[in-house]
């Protein structure tokens, strides 16, 4: 059972040494420029050290108005480089991958009073509206991403990979529960997809045709009137047909609620429990000919294996197992196939937020560390 999972395989051109990718995860570890910490460079170690075959960096902004979080890291400073090229060697010290994933908060940046969408819809802070995003300035937002994609390959990543998920910017074009646009970026899928594959084509340039490039998308946002599975499946064709190296696919927006959120609190209670979006991910790889990862809900070695076998993904990505249990992909391999540790209760998400570390409250402190 276990053999397929840790195999190594291709994803795109980039020869991982296993099937399983730790997943974008906010991290609260950079500095208040966005700079690589320490610390942080210390978890990316870690989770290498343990196995992981792809780690995916926590979202990193391309702009200063598109800052999400805090101490959220920056893609757009020249002054980032050299330590990611700190973290990247580490990684690959340990026989790990990285992918630097490249985000803008849009609508639902961390200040309300720069904010960006498509359309005007309220900040989640409650304090106004979003402004509507004018044309010159999705010119520079384009440019930004693949400035950020460039400084990426200098700074020694294996890949990038666009956040086009959750509700963030390229999320809420994509999306008409967002996107109430009149002109060439609003209205049918064509339309709503332009800044995507503009920032896909951005990125390709700025970093070559053989340099992997990966996108994460909404399988769909569970929300009356929002992006659907079918629209999810006819971008991932358009960006595969430009050359796109692996889709991971995800879903939800804020709006959403708790059961159909990005993280769900939804508790797999058995290893044949159906995962968040494995129904989604099988049409969306019948679909395609790249490489598909999927998120969400996977808690066993067992369910891992399920998915790859029924074709529903190549490679399976994980979130909040890997906070609450660093070295969970190497003791999947060397010692037992039980259950992660991780709940889905999100209490892990307090303290990153809140800047008092990266960890599980609920195991943290008796978890084995990688």
């Amino acid at each position: 059972m276990k053999k397929p999972l840790f195999d190594s395989c291709f994803l795109g051109p980039l020869l991982l040494r296993n099937r399983f990718v730790r997943s974008a995860t906010h991290e609260g570890l950079a500095d208040e420029n966005g700079l690589y910490t320490p610390e942080l460079t210390a978890l990316y170690a870690a989770l290498a050290k343990a196995e992981v075959g792809l780690i995916i960096s926590g979202h990193a902004w391309v702009r200063p108005e598109g800052e999400a979080s805090a101490r959220q890291a920056s893609a757009a400073s020249e002054d980032a480089v050299e330590l990611w090229r700190i973290a990247t060697d580490l990684v690959h010290r340990n026989g790990g991958a990285i992918a630097l994933q490249l985000a803008h908060g849009g609508g639902k940046a961390r200040c309300p009073e720069t904010s960006i969408g498509p359309s005007p819809f309220p900040h989640p802070s409650k304090k106004g509206m979003c402004r509507e995003a004018g044309k010159e300035e999705l010119d520079a937002i384009v440019a930004a991403f693949g400035d950020a994609a460039r400084r990426a390959r200098s700074g020694g990543f294996d890949a990038v990979q666009i956040h086009a998920a959750h509700g963030y910017l390229l999320s809420q074009f994509l999306s008409p529960f967002y996107n109430r646009r009149q002109d060439e970026y609003g209205g049918p899928l064509e339309n709503r997809m332009r800044l995507l594959v503009r920032v896909y084509r951005s990125v390709r340039a700025a970093v070559g045709d053989s340099f992997p490039v990966l996108v994460k998308i909404n399988s769909e946002d569970f929300v009356e009137g929002g992006f659907s599975r079918e629209e999810c499946v006819a971008v991932c064709r358009t960006l595969e047909e430009l050359g796109l190296s692996g889709v991971e696919l995800s879903g939800g927006i804020p709006e959403a609620g708790a059961k159909r959120s990005p993280v769900r609190l939804e508790n797999p209670e058995h290893p044949s429990a159906k995962t968040y979006y494995e129904d989604a991910s099988k049409s969306l790889k019948a679909a395609l000919s790249i490489p598909v990862i999927l998120t969400g809900g996977i808690r066993w070695p067992e369910t891992a294996a399920r998915l790859v076998g029924e074709n529903a993904c190549d490679f399976v990505s994980l979130s909040r197992p890997l906070i609450a249990e660093p070295g969970l992909i190497r003791r999947w391999m060397e010692e037992d196939d039980f259950r992660a540790e991780c709940v889905s209760c999100n209490a892990c998400f307090r303290p990153i937020l809140t800047g008092r570390g990266f960890r599980c409250p609920k195991f943290g402190a008796a978890r084995k560390d990688a």
